[in-house]
Order: structure tokens, then C-alpha cells, then sequence
């Protein structure tokens, strides 16, 4: 038997997005977001409200990245989200994350988190609050790289947001082969 939850934004996984930016006198921020992903093949949505912080900047400085948040960092990765930069200016600071400018885009990437897409905003839209970037970059640490130069997820170890719970959850073991594993069906 199904329980019904009625209208509710709940999808399995739900990524852990730390938006970064720019503000206007060059200060970084970042915030955590769960609603997004990708949308084309060179880009990626999200729903950010207009009274973040970060969305003014990313409207103001028209770039921003998107790091994945990863198990190693969840306690700072949920402080950039439970603590609002119009509160807080140096909060990527007080989180002790460190950023780099991106070689791509006008806005930092956070050296403590190993994979970013880089991105140029596309649109905004702020009566839905959907927000889609175009994807000029993606940056990856050689730490969590696989000999043969392919992101080993394990080694990344990027977090999930579970909304029914408001839990983290850290990807977990492999359980089959993509394009391959359903060809046994044919």
C-alpha cells in the first residue's frame, strides 16, 4: 500500500549545491541550494529566491559557480545555507572555505570542494525564481580524479539532501552499468 504526501517538492536525490559569488565590492558568498540540475546539455536551472543574497549578485555580476558539496564538508556546506550573507557578510570565511577566481567565469570557486560547473547566467525568472546558467566550465580537483583522468564519485564523495528527513546522505556503492544493464531487456 502507497502513502499519499499530497504536492511536495520531494525527488530522490535532490543535489547539494553551494552556489558561489561575487557581491559588488568583490567579497565571495555562497550559498546551499537543492533545487536544480540540468536542463541541457550545456545547462543548469535552479530555483533561487530574489532575496538571497547571492541570487542579487549573480543577477549583478552575471557568473557564478556551482560546487558539489561533499561528505567531508557537510557541516560547512550547511552553514553556507542556514546563514544568510544579508546577515553575515564573511560567512564563506567564518565556514573556513577558501576561493580561487575562476579562469572562465566572474565568480570564486571554493578550494575546499573538489568538482564546480562554471557558469554564465542565462536568465532569471523572478516570479518562478528559476534561474538557468550555461555551463562554460567544469573544474575538477586531480584529488578525486581516477588515473585515467575520470571523477571517481567514491573519492568525491558528494552529499545529497533528503527533504522528508532533512537529512544528508553521501552517494553510495555501485549498483549497475548505465547505457549496458538494460540491454539484457532487449
Amino acid at each position: 500500500m502507497r502513502k499519499n504526501f499530497g504536492a511536495k517538492p520531494y525527488t530522490y536525490p535532490q543535489p547539494v549545491f553551494i552556489i558561489a559569488t561575487y557581491g559588488p565590492d568583490g567579497t565571495p558568498d555562497a550559498m546551499n541550494a537543492a533545487w536544480g540540475g540540468i536542463s541541457e546539455a550545456n545547462e543548469l536551472s535552479m530555483c533561487l529566491s530574489a532575496g538571497h543574497k547571492t541570487t542579487k549578485n549573480i543577477l549583478e555580476r552575471k557568473a557564478f559557480t556551482v560546487s558539489m558539496a561533499d561528505a567531508a564538508h557537510v557541516a560547512e556546506c550547511d552553514y553556507v545555507g542556514v546563514v544568510s550573507a544579508n546577515d553575515v557578510p564573511n560567512k564563506l570565511e567564518k565556514a573556513g572555505f577558501h576561493t580561487t577566481k575562476s579562469e572562465f567565469v566572474d565568480a570564486p570557486l571554493i578550494d575546499e570542494l573538489a568538482m564546480a560547473v562554471e557558469c554564465k547566467l542565462l536568465s532569471y525568472d523572478p516570479e518562478s525564481c528559476r534561474l538557468v546558467g550555461e555551463i562554460v566550465n567544469v573544474s575538477v580537483d586531480e584529488s578525486v580524479l581516477t588515473p585515467d583522468g575520470k571523477v571517481d564519485v567514491a573519492r568525491l564523495a558528494p552529499i545529497v539532501f533528503d527533504p522528508i528527513n532533512s537529512a544528508y546522505h553521501v552517494l553510495g556503492e555501485k549498483v549497475g552499468n548505465a547505457f549496458q544493464d538494460g540491454m539484457k531487456l532487449k
